[in-house]
C-alpha cells in the first residue's frame, strides 16, 4: 500500500497553515505574513507586496528553491502520539513501513484516533523567482507542492479503519484452513493463529454507511500550483500615503482529492485519487481510470485560482494589506467516484497495520473496504478561498504585526471554518540576524507560539532559516502540533 505522502517534499528533515502563511518559512516562524512578505513568497498572501520592493538596496531579482514546510495539529492527541504519526509516516516513505502491529496495538490506534481531530498540511516550493523595480513594481512566479488532510471519525469508522474485518462490528469472522472453511464468533482473546486464517468479517444485523459514519468528516487533497503575480504602487509617496495594487492567480494540477461528510441520516464522499495509490477499485472501475506512467503521480484534475490585494504605507513605517485569495475551482474528470449509501455487511480487508491514519484512503475506497462506490464522469470543487487583513509597525530593531485569516466561504470544502488571528513580529539586533515569534489561536487551532531565525548573509545575497509553529511543542507534553518549516536556498541580485 502506497502512503498518500510522497517523500520528495513532506517530511523533509526539517490543514490548514498553508493558507494562513504560504510557503514562506520566515512568516511560519512569526505566525503573521501579510504585510510581512515580498518577493515570491507574498504569491497567494498579498501579491501588492510585490510593488514594494526587496527591501534589500540594488537587489532587483530574488530566486529560491528547496523550501518546505509541514505541521500536524489535533484538538486532543499530545506531541507523544503526532510524533509517533510522524514517525509511521516516514516509515511508509522510506519503505520500511511496520508491519508487527498486533490486533490488540490496532485497538489501540482506534482508541487514539476515535473522534479526534487531526489536521495536517505540508508545502514544497520547487522554484520560486520574481523581479521588483521602483517603476515597473513587481512580478513573481513559483511552483508548489501542497498537501492537507483533515480527518475526525467516529469511534466505529476508526476501529473498521484500523481492526478492519476485525471490528467489533462484525460479529461473526470465516477463517479458512486449506480447503475447509468455517465460520466462529468475533470476540476478544481468539488465538493469533486462528485472526491469520480469518477471510471475511460479517454481521448479521448490518448498518447504512451513513449510520456508521454518523458525525464523521475527512478532507484531503494534494496539489501543484502554478502561481504567477503582479503588484506596484497605484499612487503616492511611502513617506505620507501611498496605496498598492495587486493581482495573482495559480493554474491547479491536483494528484488526489477524498472528501467525506456524513450525520447520521445521508453521506457524502467523492474521491479522486491518482494511480499512484494503487487502489484497486474492482469491477465498478471507472472507463475514464488513468493507469500510472512514469515516476510522479498522474494528474487527476485541474483547475485555477484568482487573488486580488490592496495595501497601504503610511509615514515610512505602518503597513496595511488586505487580500481575497484563491477564488476558483478543481474539475476532476479522472478516478472519479461517489459514495452510495448502502449496508455495510462484511469485509475483507485487514486494518491499518501502524499508526499512519493517511492511508485510510485506501480502507475507504478499496473493493472489499468500508463504503460501496460508483463511478461518475466528472466532479468540481470549489477552492478553499481566504479574506485576510494584516498590519505591521517597523520600528527599525524590530517589526511588529498583526494578522486576521477568514474563511471566503466556509462551506467549500478544505475552508478554514472559523477566523484565525495572530500577532508576531522578528527582532532584528544586528544586521545579518532577524529572531522571531508570535502568537496565534482561533480557527481548530488552541494555542501556539511560533519561533524562528533567519540568517541574511552579503547584505541579504543568500538567505536561509528554519521556524516552528509551536514552541510549546519542544517543552510540554500535552502540547497538540508538531512542525517544522526551513528554506537554504534563496538568493537576491
Amino acid at each position: 500500500m502506497k502512503t498518500l505522502v510522497i517523500s520528495i517534499f513532506i517530511f523533509l528533515p526539517a490543514i490548514y497553515f498553508s493558507q494562513t502563511q504560504g510557503i514562506a518559512y520566515t512568516a511560519v516562524g512569526k505566525g503573521v505574513a501579510t504585510t510581512f512578505l515580498t518577493d515570491y513568497h507574498c504569491l497567494g498572501v498579498n501579491t501588492s507586496s510585490l510593488g514594494w520592493g526587496t527591501g534589500f538596496e540594488k537587489k532587483r531579482f530574488t530566486i529560491g528553491s528547496s523550501e518546505s514546510s509541514v505541521g500536524i495539529y489535533s484538538d486532543s492527541l499530545n506531541v507523544d502520539r503526532l510524533r509517533k504519526l510522524y514517525k509511521a509516516i516516514r516509515k511508509d516513505i522510506s519503505g520500511n513501513e511496520d508491519t508487527s502491529s498486533d490486533w490488540q496495538q490496532q485497538r489501540e490506534y482506534a482508541a487514539d484516533y476515535a473522534n479526534a481531530g487531526l489536521t495536517m498540511d505540508a508545502s514544497f516550493n520547487w522554484f520560486g523567482f520574481s523581479f521588483q523595480t521602483e517603476k515597473l513594481g513587481g512580478i513573481a512566479f513559483s511552483i508548489q507542492e501542497q498537501y492537507n488532510w483533515f480527518s475526525q471519525l467516529n469511534r466505529e469508522t476508526t476501529e473498521l479503519l484500523f481492526e478492519g474485518k476485525f471490528a467489533q462490528y462484525f460479529d461473526s469472522l470465516t477463517i479458512a484452513f486449506g480447503n475447509d472453511t468455517s465460520r466462529i464468533s468475533n470476540y476478544q482473546g481468539i488465538a493469533q493463529d486462528t485472526l491469520n486464517a480469518v477471510v471475511l468479517g460479517t454481521i448479521s444485523n448490518p448498518l447504512q454507511l451513513s449510520q456508521i459514519t454518523a458525525g464523521s468528516e475527512l478532507r484531503m487533497s494534494w496539489n501543484r500550483h502554478y502561481n504567477f503575480g503582479y503588484g506596484r504602487k497605484l499612487f503616492g509617496n511611502d513617506s505620507t500615503f501611498a496605496l498598492y495594487g495587486g493581482v495573482g492567480g495559480r493554474f491547479i494540477q491536483s494528484m488526489a482529492m477524498l472528501t467525506l461528510r456524513s450525520d447520521g441520516e445521508n453521506i457524502y464522499m467523492y474521491s479522486s485519487m491518482s494511480p499512484f495509490y494503487d487502489i484497486n477499485y474492482g469491477a465498478i472501475t471507472n472507463m475514464n481510470d488513468i493507469i500510472q506512467s512514469g515516476t510522479l503521480p498522474n494528474v487527476v484534475g485541474n483547475g485555477y485560482g484568482i487573488d486580488l490585494s490592496a495595501s497601504a504605507r503610511l509615514f515610512g513605517k505602518l503597513k496595511l494589506g488586505a487580500a481575497v485569495n484563491n477564488i476558483g475551482s478543481v474539475t476532476y474528470t479522472r478516478n472519479v467516484y461517489r459514495v452510495r449509501d448502502s449496508i455495510l455487511g462484511d469485509m475483507r480487508l485487514n486494518g491499518l497495520n501502524n499508526y499512519n491514519v493517511t492511508n485510510a484512503t485506501n480502507l475507504f475506497l478499496e473493493d472489499g473496504g468500508i463504503l460501496s462506490l460508483e463511478s461518475q464522469e466528472k466532479y468540481t470543487v470549489k477552492n478553499p478561498a481566504t479574506v485576510r487583513f494584516g498590519a505591521s509597525l517597523d520600528l527599525d530593531i524590530a517589526e511588529l504585526g498583526i494578522d486576521v485569516i477568514a474563511p471566503f466561504n466556509s462551506e467549500n470544502p478544505g475552508s478554514i471554518v472559523n477566523p484565525v488571528y495572530s500577532i508576531g513580529g522578528e527582532l532584528k539586533p544586528i544586521k545579518w540576524l532577524r529572531i522571531s515569534a508570535g502568537y496565534f489561536g482561533g480557527g481548530i487551532y488552541k494555542h501556539n507560539i511560533p519561533v524562528g531565525i533567519n540568517f541574511l548573509l552579503g547584505d541579504g545575497a543568500c538567505e536561509f532559516g528554519i521556524s516552528s509553529r509551536d514552541m510549546l511543542s519542544f517543552f510540554l507534553d500535552e502540547s497538540s502540533s508538531v512542525s517544522s518549516a526551513f528554506g537554504f536556498a534563496r538568493f537576491r541580485f
